[in-house]
């Protein structure tokens, strides 16, 4: 067994689910299945004998501009006879997921469902005749699976123009068919875990009016933040985008199989499913290691039918979970700084070290483990690799070839809770921490004015960490310009104090206790923000964290 006592206590390393059990009731569900499917996907990006290869294709309508006359003439032909409910929630076991979003109505403006608010639907205006979200949620029950609902904000039937931007306001006379729709969908299909609203720029009343009505009719269905005006329970981030760092708060990255459509084409090139697998398994993994949820999209023929290559892809991604069945399970994310190799996610007792870059020189180094590791092993194997602590550092030795060829994981046993140690931990000197730009880690959000367009990353914590050898009481001098109105949450160790904006440089902020022999955070935040991607607005120069 490898010491790795170290003479501070370190940080507790995993990132915990939020505080509000609704809302980490969804985390857990981690990784589920999109599907866009309509009358664009009988058109299949081809109008007029020609593919359309402007935009995406469940989108057709717009960029080959259709007339609603002609539209409805797919209409007629959408049989969908290849439509299996059952079919598609066994994929979606198959491939690991937790739980399913279909799109109900997307800007077309064509519902896919059983509505009274118009005949313009799937029941009264194709031969199909049927209610597949009646369908796909009952055989959802039944494979264990949460079912989610898409809801387009944009409508070109009730009278929204074609615009590029999908940035259309919402006229006064259109909100009577949206809560309509809404209702319906959210009583007549039991239990609703998610509701992901998309588009249009809706003014805020609108947004809270009909965040307002999901939660009345069900209390415990997430909404994305494409509700837009900062509402929602959850930030929905850019299509296919994965962040460069953890994000604080819950959120969801939507992600395609091809990143230039959602709706099914029939002459998109589909093409190295080897590749394909390997990419979106590591995007899977990103996503889970900065603590999100993935969101993964297939987009069925218009027959209903599923396109093989996506399947086989979904599959390939949970034959790699099998392989790995923490991955199944509970992982969480961790505060280890970020790795050139790849990813790291825990669970009790184990690390899983996922290798996206294998290292030239054979070794794997881990930086900032507090723990003592009992057991290091290629995951799914066990023949024990070698390893050795040095310092912070644990340098696993890498077998010559991985035995996973999609992405290689590596477990790491070890004892106790986990604790880490962050890179950039200050110490002190003759009774000062200086605290330097390179020295915090920034907790991101994100925060829009009403539309996607307007949709950006924010600052929502600053967080240093002091290595304290010594107990005492410590005051903060920062050097920083803020907002002069709004108010600041400065936290060292158990002991916070509320400032405003103006009086946060002008003088030390304290005390504050500090305990012997651990590693303490100090952490700025909003005392009051507006929502939970709310900018500090702070331009940070440094800290000092001086003893008295």
């Amino acid at each position: 067994m490898a010491n790795r006592t170290e003479n501070l206590k370190a940080i507790p390393g995993v990132v915990s689910l939020h505080e509000s059990e609704r809302i980490a009731e969804w985390q857990r569900l981690r990784y589920g299945m999109f599907i866009h499917w309509g009358l664009y996907s009988e058109i299949g990006g081809v109008w007029n004998g020609e593919p359309v290869t402007k935009g995406y294709n469940e989108q057709i309508q717009m960029w080959a501009n259709i007339s609603e006359e002609d539209y409805l003439e797919v209409a007629n032909k959408f049989t969908a006879e290849q439509f299996d409910a059952a079919e598609i929630c066994k994929l979606a076991r198959d491939a690991g997921m937790k739980y399913i979003v279909i799109t109900t109505k997307h800007h077309d403006g064509f519902s896919m469902f059983n509505t009274a608010t118009t005949d313009y639907n799937i029941v009264e205006k194709t031969p199909y005749g049927k209610d597949p979200l009646q369908l796909l949620a009952e055989e959802c029950r039944n494979h264990g699976l949460k079912f989610g609902i898409y809801f387009s904000l944009v409508d070109w039937h009730q009278g929204h123009e074609f615009d590029g931007n999908n940035c259309n306001s919402i006229p006064e006379s259109m909100e009577p068919i949206i809560e309509g729709q809404l209702r319906e969908l959210l009583t007549n299909y039991g239990p609703i875990a998610e509701v992901w609203f998309d588009m249009s720029a809706p003014t805020l009343e609108q947004s809270q009016k009909f965040a307002s009505l999901v939660h009345e009719l069900q209390p415990e269905a997430m909404i994305n933040s494409r509700i837009w005006n900062n509402g929602g329970d959850f930030r929905t981030l850019g299509d296919n985008e994965i962040p460069s760092v953890p994000l604080d708060g819950a959120w969801q990255t939507p992600a395609s199989i091809y990143h230039s459509t959602w709706g099914y084409r029939s002459w998109q090139k589909r093409e190295d499913l080897e590749g394909k697998t390997k990419e979106l398994v590591q995007s899977l993994v990103s996503i889970l290691a900065r603590g999100g949820n993935y969101l993964l999209n297939i987009g069925p023929r218009g027959d209903g039918s599923i396109v093989e290559f996506e399947a086989e892809v979904l599959r390939g991604i949970g034959s790699w979970i099998q392989r790995h069945p923490a991955f199944a399970e509970e992982l969480a994310a961790t505060y280890f700084d970020q790795h050139d190799w790849g990813e790291v996610l825990a669970d009790q007792g184990s690390l899983y070290l996922c290798v996206t870059n294998w290292p030239e020189d054979g070794k794997l180094i881990l930086s900032g483990l507090a723990n003592n590791v009992t057991e290091v092993v290629e995951d799914g194997s066990s023949a024990p690799l070698t390893y050795n602590a040095k310092g912070t550092e644990l340098i696993i030795d890498l077998p010559e070839l991985a035995a996973d060829e999609v992405l290689p994981v590596f477990r790491v046993s070890f004892e106790g809770e986990l604790h880490v140690i962050p890179k950039n931990t200050v110490s002190e000197t003759d009774g000062v921490w200086k605290v330097q730009p390179d020295n915090l880690y920034t907790g991101s959000g994100y925060a829009d004015e009403g539309h996607y367009f307007t949709m950006k990353k924010t600052q929502v914590r600053l967080t240093s960490y002091l290595a304290v050898k010594e107990a005492g009481y410590v005051f903060v001098q920062l050097e920083v310009e803020a907002d002069p109105n709004r108010k600041y949450k400065v936290v060292v160790g158990e002991t916070e104090h509320v400032v405003s904006g103006a009086e946060l440089s002008v003088s030390p902020i304290g005390p504050f206790t500090v305990h012997a022999d651990e590693i303490i955070p100090m952490t700025i935040t909003l005392a009051e923000p507006a929502h939970v991607g709310d900018d500090l607005r702070i331009d940070f120069s440094s800290a000092a964290v001086i003893r008295k």
